[in-house]
């Protein structure tokens, strides 16, 4: 089946009709069927088109001057070879159900490709999962990496309902020694239950810098010997932390909500999360500030530590009052 290379496309005559309602290729123009060129670029190699002036290596090395291009081709094959259809998307591509096809059933992913050293832009991830949504599709990410080995991701907005009303009803003194605050509480004490603290001896209890800030914006906490305000400190703590003002603020979103809240610095982030007083947490939570962006290699290094102790992996992005928690897990198409 002969086709013509065209600026926009690859274009096939009325014979092509076939390969479109058959297998879903290209898209139906007055002229005949219009292949996308990594459809074409696939077809060619199967030997089930040829394009005019080309063989494959010569239209490969035309198509792969535009940046990214090989990337996407493999994604498109490797997709295309577990049987789904696939076609250009809005944002690379769209994978329709195993079966269906365009005009008999609706697409499942949005698919963006990207390579093992992109940088991710959360807040644009964000903006391409509520896109996704709105269309019914989930979001993926298809990662190539530089031996051109595929990973994929599903990517979604995680809603953290409240679990338990918020701590209350206490209050205590403490002590500031540079970022520790200690206070004379016993054993058994409120705040302990609540899971504050980390006991120094029978009597005296540590509070990390976030459990501070938390608990004097929340006026459950003073501080003897000088008056600083929970602003106050938090600015000063930000000061030895660059990261705390987003820390303080995901962890006082959790708090709220009733999730219990502790140091993920052994897994590598910043917190670990329980939904009750359980034995295992169920979620890493990293804090990333507005604008922040994580290379794709430590977001995989995240997930795949994550998935190992049967964790979820959430990233909580604080830009101003409003914080959102984007998960991110391997799948297998």
């Amino acid at each position: 089946m002969k086709a013509t290379f065209e600026e926009k496309g690859v274009l096939l005559g009325a014979e092509g009709r076939a390969l479109h309602e058959q297998g879903g290729y290209g898209r139906l123009s007055k002229q005949g069927v219009v292949l996308s060129f990594e459809e074409a670029l696939y077809l060619l190699h199967r030997g089930k088109i040829q394009v005019e002036g080309h063989d494959f290596d010569s239209f490969l090395s035309v198509l792969a001057i535009a940046p990214g291009f090989l990337r996407r081709f493999l994604v498109y094959r490797d997709i295309r070879e577990r049987g789904y259809i696939i076609q250009p998307g809005p944002h690379d591509f769209r994978v329709f159900r195993r079966g269906e096809r365009p005009g008999t059933g609706r697409s499942r992913y949005s698919v963006r490709v990207i390579s093992e050293r992109e940088l991710i832009d959360f807040s644009s991830v964000a903006g391409e999962i509520t896109a996704s949504g709105h269309m019914r599709k989930q979001y993926l990410l298809a990662v190539v990496d530089d031996e051109d080995e595929l990973t994929y991701y599903e990517v979604r907005e995680v809603s953290l309902p409240g679990v338990a009303p918020p701590p209350s009803g206490f209050s205590v003194e403490g002590e500031r020694y540079r970022l520790t605050v200690v206070g004379k509480i016993p054993s058994g004490h409120p705040l302990e239950e609540a899971w504050f603290g980390t006991r120094l001896d029978a009597d005296r209890l540590m509070l990390s810098p976030v459990e501070s800030a938390y608990l004097l914006g929340r006026q459950m906490l003073r501080l003897s010997k000088e008056t600083l305000s929970a602003e106050e400190f938090r600015t000063m703590m930000a000061g030895e932390d660059p990261e705390f003002g987003e820390k303080v603020e995901v962890y006082t979103h959790l708090r709220d909500r009733g999730y219990i809240v502790r140091t993920g610095y052994k897994f590598g982030h910043h917190f670990r999360v329980y939904s009750g007083k359980k034995p295992h947490s169920e979620m890493l939570v990293h804090a990333i500030g507005g604008g922040v962006t994580l290379s794709m290699s430590l977001v995989s290094r995240s997930v795949r530590l994550a998935h190992s102790v049967r964790k979820k992996m959430l990233f909580a992005c604080a830009d101003g009052n409003m914080i959102q928690y984007i998960e991110f897990s391997r799948i297998k198409l």
